[in-house]
């Protein structure tokens, strides 16, 4: 993993006492309920929907870039949980003014979650629940890697108005390899690059693959492009995809079954 401790440079300790924990990521704040840390949480971003019924009550802080900072500093966290691609760095460093700890993520691949989970599990002192999610994953890995591969070039994309992709060094493009789809390669060293369709791009790929989110391409957007390009179109789910943390546990199943479909 690229980034699991704390950008900013405080080294974190097992905690003491209770922790009052504002998550701005989605997938952690999924996570830290899986870890059996629900009652932990007292603020979530708007987009932190997972699981429902432990954030309902949860308060939200904003969303995961337009973060209300006044509202975090009145709850009074002691753990910032944020992500290097989906928080911004100049609110981060705001909030490190006066939250004790931030924990930054940046999970590059599936098997960085193994990482992922132990860590929180060390500061919240959940090891025996890193655990159990460690070995789920294991056993949904192995599963993954024994599909026979079907090798084929993907175009996954995640807006429309401008078209927009991800690029080879991705947690998705990761993902999408274990069953031998490689992502398209984009002329752009963006990691979520533009695009514009041509006939050179259909050329090079096998299937489009339009993702549930950030934008939600539906099999209208399906038909479509289909239509357009004459090459397969597959809407998926892109949480399944996309999301690092106790929900790439079910992401592999998914994953499996869309390579076998």
């Amino acid at each position: 993993m690229s980034a699991l401790v704390d950008a900013i440079g405080r080294e974190h300790q097992p905690v003491d006492g209770a922790p009052r924990i504002v998550s701005l990521v989605p997938s952690v704040t999924e996570l830290v309920c899986a870890l059996g840390l629900a009652d932990r949480l007292v603020g979530r971003t708007g987009f932190c929907i997972h699981p429902a019924d432990a954030v309902a009550t949860i308060p939200k802080v904003g969303g995961t870039k337009d973060v209300n900072i006044d509202k975090i500093r009145r709850l009074a966290p002691t753990h910032l949980l944020v992500n290097i691609d989906e928080n911004e760095k100049p609110t981060v460093e705001q909030l490190a003014e006066f939250v004790p700890n931030v924990i930054v993520t940046h999970p590059l691949g599936p098997r960085d979650n193994l990482s992922l989970y132990r860590l929180l599990g060390g500061i919240f002192g959940a090891d025996a629940q890193a655990e159990a999610l460690c070995a789920s994953f294991e056993q949904e890995y192995a599963l993954t890697l024994a599909v026979p591969r079907r090798t084929q070039r993907v175009l996954y994309c995640i807006w429309q108005d401008p078209w927009m992709t991800v690029s080879g060094d991705t947690y998705i493009a990761r993902m999408l390899e274990l069953v031998g789809w490689r992502q398209w390669p984009a002329p752009s060293t963006s990691r979520y690059p533009e695009f514009r369709w041509s006939e050179s791009v259909a050329d090079a790929i096998d299937e489009v693959l339009l993702s549930s989110e950030p934008y939600r391409f539906t099999e209208a957007h399906a038909d479509a492009l289909e239509r357009q390009l004459g090459k397969p179109v597959r809407l998926v789910d892109g949480e399944m995809l996309s999301w690092y943390g106790s929900r790439a546990i079910s992401g592999l199943r998914y994953l499996r079954s869309l390579a076998t479909a």
